[in-house]
């Protein structure tokens, strides 16, 4: 047996010893333990150290809102940091270490930063890291980077999987206490999909400690019994180890499911964590109440704890706190605890109750000693209590003890139901912030709804799933629970904020070593409102998310202020309620899987066609497509781009964003999206288009047909797809309601092939039944066509990005693949090749044709030479205003050129720098960049676009072109960015 382990009693199971270690210790657990449990049982009782003043620090809670005993759990891949001792379970083998501590955590060297507090009080980094200011990266940034933080990740992938999952339910039912188990019963006898979650490794909650009789059976056997029944009903769903950490539009709630976090070696094809989804048509939140502490000198020295969680190491894990115990309370919670400890056998030194009168009537029926009207004012000792100071009526007391239980009243665990807005009122009467009861798709019951009493919780959940059913059109009956005997039903006691008496620091947030005084400066200095003073105190900002904090903070700002707690109110709930691991959010999406592979209606036809892919933005893209006997990408890319300007080429161009535009005023619409007008385009007609952003500057480029008087097809970059699209909704909704425009993202309903080059209008004619010569169809034009002899009706598009004659031809996207098919084989007369993103780079840039590579958001039209696109006619577009700006207008811009190198042979760089020949590689000489380049078939000699100051008027200049990190200089020639068929002969043909 280990020191502190009780002979008897508990929920584990004493056949069964588990063996861990604890900073290399060797320690004994047994199954069904926690890791705080573990090491209380081992004496153990110094597990952290706080992380501002390295005090020594112990287990305070037994639950989720543990601030003290963080660890390190795991190790390799598998290492986690900040892991609440208090949620850990132990299993055999686990190796865990504290944090926050060095050399170690007995004698740790930070501890001296205790020495310096009267200089760290609250906001003193606001004060201390200002001056002088050239210390700031040389002293002040090292020193708190060094010092930030608790525990430390490992550098070492993690091995383990993780995945999502979306379910959906009736009935959700969030906490598995007593309130929770009946909800979820009564619905689940009612035959309502139900799921239950509760975030601990058993169901039950505060009946796994109660000691009281349900119907003749102890609370924990009443639990077994209830969920044996549950489980064997088909619509419910029991989720235990799993967090509701939020709640969010559309009745949907975050869970995290922690599936083999209890495991040494967890299976490969589980997740060792499940991120769900849940879709509830409505919820009960019975998560029940927090315990609050007591604000006193000394509160956070090992042994000092709650006395619920006290209640929890005794009656579930078996476990005595101290081997002598006082008891500090303001209500009757602290004499459960006493009847508890005396029925353990663990020594009861004193109960010390803040009231003068108490408890209620057959609450308490021991002999300890009641210290009645008297507060503890200072607990005593380093890594572990050694005494307590009673303070009444002016008058001290010191009492030895090891170990002291401490409850200030419950504040109902509520957070959940504020995530979407609202804030809690404070009820005087019960001592605590509370809820509405009903919060439009999520209701509350038992303790979180301030019912006392687990009789009162068992009736609260079966009745309010009763009402909430019955909206939902289900008929249930309320279940019966039988008597329950050794209830503990008595009034709130009164808010205790500040104790008398205090000589000590009296800490609030025990994480940041927040104390008393802290709160007062903040009010004396300014930060009296509730959201600056826990950002000038730190207050609430640790792991625990002020779950015990928060309340005592509002409670002395109240009391500094002179007004009520609720004058104060809360901060701002919102997600995330309890940390929850990047690995669960990123599930699958990570390696190879980082972001979905998305392929296009085209891809098995490039594959059958040799394509080498390249992920571009969210795509898989055909690069180019070697044959037999090359040796290198460039001879492919060269090969395809020479055939393309003497044949044809088919480039599968499906990734261009694509959105529908319809509804009578569409052609209004986009004629104050695009700088260019819009809205006298015919029917029939594509043109290009420039999108500015509301400063001016180019957002996107593309094309937009119209098809029908009030239906436009818009084209948009791959790359800006979405963000295009977001743009427009939110241009129709929120800056133009008024216009009757609907939009459509159809990027993945259609397949787009390109089919460029001299012979492309020979090839496509054999597919479409519509003459498409150069009269019946011009360049730039836009229609529905038929093809095949009326077995299918696509889009054609008379558009070019190479230069040459081209079309782009729209399908179904089913259709894809066979349709390129076809044309390949329509086209093996006239030599028609694939080509890929890489052949149709070098056709674009070699007829100067701009992408994301120039428009990179510090562009305006007048720099790519696209002025005249700029409407003077119409009375406003966005961006219109800004674009007059005298900077955006200046001369000495950056302007749109072409580079080619004096020596075919010497070649540069997409990022390098534009310098006047001769002139030192500094800031102040720098002219320009290349923004693209590639090696031209065409003009044999590596050729590039640049954007340079006052590019247009400096055609012919020699520069040179400069690569720092490469050490390379090229003398080049700025020239016109049009390298191929300048007078656009070819377009027209």
């Amino acid at each position: 047996m280990t020191s502190y382990r009780l002979e008897k009693g508990g929920l584990v199971d004493r056949s069964r010893q588990l063996s861990f270690t604890f900073d290399g210790k060797h320690l004994v657990g047994l199954e069904g333990d926690s890791l705080a449990s573990a090491l209380l049982a081992n004496g153990q009782m110094l597990m952290g150290r706080s992380f501002k003043y390295h005090r020594p620090r112990g287990v305070l809670s037994a639950g989720a809102s543990e601030p003290n005993a963080l660890m390190t759990i795991g190790l390799g891949g598998r290492t986690e940091p900040n892991t609440r001792a208090t949620m850990q379970e132990l299993y055999e083998g686990l190796v865990a270490q504290s944090q926050n501590r060095w050399p170690s955590l007995d004698f740790d060297i930070g501890a001296l930063n205790g020495l310096l507090s009267p200089f760290l009080s609250a906001g003193f980094y606001y004060k201390t890291f200002m001056w002088p200011a050239g210390l700031w990266e040389k002293l002040y940034e090292p020193f708190i980077r060094k010092a930030a933080g608790l525990g430390k990740a490992t550098y070492e992938s993690d091995p383990d999987r993780y995945e999502k999952s979306w379910a959906h339910c009736d009935l959700l039912v969030i906490g598995g206490g007593a309130s929770g188990l009946a909800a979820a019963l009564t619905a689940g006898r009612a035959g309502a999909r139900v799921i239950l979650v509760d975030e601990n490794s058993m169901f039950g909650g505060g009946l796994l400690f109660e000691t009281a009789l349900i119907g003749g059976l102890t609370a924990s056997s009443f639990v077994r019994q209830t969920i044996a029944e549950l489980q064997i009903l088909p619509n419910v769903q029991l989720l235990s180890r799993t967090i509701a950490f939020g709640w969010y539009d559309g009745n949907v709630f975050g869970a995290i499911e922690r599936v083999q976090k209890h495991i040494a070696e967890p299976r490969a094809e589980v997740p060792v964590e499940r991120l769900w989804r849940i879709v509830a048509k409505h919820a009960i939140l019975a998560t029940g109440s927090e315990e609050r502490p007591l604000v006193f000198g000394g509160n956070d020295i090992p042994g000092v704890m709650m006395a619920c969680a006290m209640r929890a190491y005794l009656n579930r894990y078996g476990v005595a706190p101290g081997k002598s115990v006082a008891i500090f309370t303001t209500n009757d919670s602290g004499y459960a605890l006493a009847q508890d400890l005396e029925a353990s056998d663990v020594r009861l030194a004193a109960i010390i109750d803040s009231r003068s009168s108490g408890p209620a009537a057959n609450v308490y029926t021991g002999s300890a000693r009641i210290i009645r009207g008297a507060f503890v004012s200072d607990a005593h000792g380093g890594k572990a209590l050694s005494s307590i100071t009673i303070f009444k009526g002016g008058r001290t007391e010191k009492l030895r003890v090891d170990a002291l239980g401490v409850s200030g009243g419950f504040s109902p665990i509520i957070n959940l139901a504020f995530h979407r807005g609202g804030r809690p009122t404070w009820s005087d009467a019960e001592g605590a912030f509370v809820a509405d009861e009903d919060r439009k798709g999520l209701s509350l019951a038992g303790a979180s709804a301030t019912t006392i009493g687990i009789a009162a919780c068992l009736e609260s959940g079966s009745a309010k799933a009763v009402t909430l059913l019955g909206s939902l059109g289900l008929k249930a009956e309320a279940a019966a629970f039988g008597v329950v005997d050794g209830d503990i039903v008595s009034p709130v006691g009164k808010a205790l904020w500040t104790v008398p008496g205090v000589k000590g620091k009296a800490f609030i947030d025990y994480q940041n070593d927040v104390h008393r005084k802290d709160i007062r400066l903040a009010v004396r200095e300014g930060y009296g409102h509730v959201e600056l003073a826990k950002r000038y105190t730190t207050n609430g900002m640790a792991t625990d998310q002020g779950k015990l904090s928060n309340v005592n903070a509002i409670g002395l700002l109240a009391e500094a202020r002179g007004v009520s707690p609720g004058a104060v109110g809360t901060t701002t709930f919102r997600p995330f309620y309890t940390p929850v691991s990047f690995g669960a959010l990123a599930g699958t999406s990570h390696g190879k899987h980082f972001q979905p592979v998305r392929k296009s209606p085209l891809h098995d036809w490039a594959a059958k066609n040799g394509a080498v892919f390249v992920e571009s933005g969210l795509w898989y893209r055909s690069a180019w497509f070697p044959r037999s006997g090359e040796t290198g990408w460039r001879e492919s890319v060269d090969r395809e781009a020479k055939n393309v300007r003497i044949n044809a080429g088919l480039c599968d161009v499906s990734m261009l964003g694509k959105i529908e535009i319809t509804g009578k005023d569409a052609a209004e619409f986009l004629d104050r999206v695009y700088c260019n007008a819009f809205k006298k385009l015919p029917v029939g007609k594509a043109r290009y288009g420039l999108m500015l952003r509301e400063d001016g500057f180019i957002y996107d480029d593309g094309t937009t047909s119209r098809l029908e008087e009030d239906r436009f097809f818009m084209t948009t970059t791959t790359a800006y797809a979405a963000g295009v699209m977001n743009h427009l909704e939110f241009c129709a909704q929120a800056l133009w309601p008024e216009l009757d425009v609907r939009l459509a993202s159809v990027t993945d309903q259609w397949a787009q092939m390109a089919i460029a080059g001299p012979k492309a209008r020979l090839i496509l004619q054999q597919i479409v039944d519509e003459d498409i010569a150069n009269d019946a169809f011009p360049f730039l034009g836009a229609k529905e066509v038929s093809l095949f002899g009326g077995g299918l009706t696509g889009r054609l598009f008379r558009i070019s990005f190479s230069g040459e004659l081209a079309y782009e031809l729209a399908v179904p996207a089913g259709y894809g693949e066979s349709v390129a098919d076809a044309l390949m084989e329509a086209g093996k007369e006239h030599d028609i090749c694939a080509y890929g993103v890489e052949t149709l780079s070098v056709l674009r840039i070699e007829k100067g044709h701009v992408t994301h590579n120039e428009i990179n958001g510090t562009i305006v039209p007048g720099d790519l030479g696209f002025g005249r696109m700029v409407s003077a006619t119409k009375a406003d577009f966005i961006g219109k205003r800004m674009l007059e700006r005298e900077g955006l207008n200046d001369p000495n811009r950056h302007q749109l050129v072409g580079v080619v190198p004096l020596d075919p042979t010497s070649s540069f760089r997409s990022g390098s720098h534009i310098l006047q020949k001769g002139a030192a590689a500094t800031l102040e000489n720098d002219q320009g960049y290349v923004s693209s380049s590639c090696y031209s078939p065409h003009v044999g000699a590596t050729i590039g676009l640049a954007l340079v100051k006052r590019g247009a008027s400096r055609h012919g200049e020699e520069v040179q072109v400069w690569n720092g990190i490469r050490g390379e200089y090229t003398t080049v020639r700025l020239c016109s960015p049009t390298f191929v068929d300048p007078t656009n002969e070819k377009l027209k043909t």
